[in-house]
């Protein structure tokens, strides 16, 4: 396969529906109404799109021909890799239209993790699978190790055995995306302020992770319509955000966390100078970066492996109002999955165009010019992207 080629492709559209926690809506209703939304954005027709990309466990290509009346389908796709799936299925849709495949490719996630079967709940639906089932089932469940929070923290509490590194970047992390959904009017968390009090009076569920260091469960979609620069610019919509790269990366033994090679190891380490080298940038020259956070503790461990920082460095890297608004790179200016919306992670490429277009309104980086966003999936997938106005 030929290496993607920077600025070959573009997202030329975004759409995103109101973040909830309790709807009326099904899981496809959402998601066709962000994907229309996506296509309008960009000057097109709906029927028109004639690629698709699922990073969604609802809805089929069928669902979505049907509900965007798509005429001549030419390629799809499903991802499945939790919450590197969006960013991996950015990746995916440029080199679709890069290579002639298909020429508008629409991207999309959402659920109701809120107002169906949640986390740990019981229900007569079907039962939540993760990655590596015959693993979670045989070896962990039986000892109870049955949600997220409980496996990150194997990695969590090994960084902080290895590094001595300081618990104060974790809520550096959640009180700076609290700040910046308050500017933000699609933010589920705008109106609700955050103390430094707040933050150490939450409880502590799984060490070392408190209420607040963990995401949102929330209602809703998002998509981007993805294709050929050339064509971006002349489809009349609103400004073309051009993709300088992307790239993808998994772990070592990646459903098997505890018997990893390097427990801290990341897909992102592998993706991150892949991506930088297709681009042809420096880390430094980036004007803000959408860094997917599930977890505070994975914002800090993305920006290590990255290469932002060295293992252990991160909580100094991100003290001193770096990572806020004004700052030398300011993080998640949406409010992420911690005070956003948990989208899988596609609010965070929605934000990065709304970024680079300048319509981010009170959250608006000065000058955005250069930007980063990443993906986290399952026992540490990876996918990045870097965008450019």
């Amino acid at each position: 396969m030929s290496r993607y080629q920077p600025d070959t492709a573009a997202i030329a559209g975004i759409g995103e529906t109101e973040y909830t926690r309790g709807t009326d809506k099904s899981g496809l209703q959402l998601l066709m109404e962000a994907s229309l939304k996506a296509c309008a954005d960009a000057g097109i027709e709906s029927s028109a799109v004639d690629g698709l990309v699922m990073t969604s466990r609802v809805g089929t290509n069928e669902d979505f021909v049907a509900g965007l009346g798509i005429t001549d389908l030419k390629f799809h796709a499903h991802i499945k890799i939790g919450g590197a799936s969006p960013v991996a299925g950015l990746h995916l849709a440029c080199h679709a239209v890069a290579s002639g495949i298909a020429e508008r490719v629409l991207v999309s996630a959402g659920r109701n993790a809120y107002s169906s079967m949640r986390l740990g709940a019981t229900d007569s639906g079907p039962r939540v699978v993760w990655p590596g089932d015959d693993i979670r089932r045989n070896l962990e469940y039986p000892y109870g190790m049955i949600a997220p929070m409980q496996w990150y923290s194997l990695h969590a509490n090994r960084w902080f055995h290895e590094t001595n590194a300081s618990r104060e970047g974790m809520a550096t992390v959640a009180l700076n995306t609290r700040r910046h959904a308050h500017l933000n009017p699609r933010a589920w968390f705008r109106d609700r302020p955050m103390s430094r009090e707040d933050y150490d009076a939450s409880p502590m569920l799984v060490t070392p992770f408190k209420l607040l260091d963990v995401c949102l469960e929330t209602d809703g979609a998002a998509a981007i319509l993805v294709t050929r620069a050339d064509a971006a610019r002349r489809a009349g919509g609103k400004p073309p955000v051009y993709v300088a790269a992307t790239a993808e990366g998994h772990p070592d033994s990646p459903d098997d966390l505890s018997n990893r090679p390097d427990i801290l190891g990341m897909g992102i380490g592998k993706a991150a100078p892949r991506a930088l080298d297709i681009a042809g940038i420096r880390l430094d020259e980036l004007d803000f970066a959408e860094i997917y956070d599930c977890f505070t503790f994975i914002v800090l461990r993305q920006l290590e492996e990255i290469g932002f920082c060295q293992r252990g460095e991160a909580p100094d890297f991100v003290a001193n109002g770096r990572i806020a608004l004004g700052g030398e790179l300011p993080l998640n200016t949406h409010g992420g999955l911690l005070s956003q919306a948990h989208i899988s992670g596609m609010n965070h490429v929605v934000e990065a165009v709304r970024q680079l277009r300048g319509d981010a309104g009170q959250a608006q980086v000065a000058g955005a010019h250069l930007s980063l966003v990443t993906g986290y999936g399952d026992f540490g997938d990876g996918a990045i992207a870097i965008l450019h106005n």
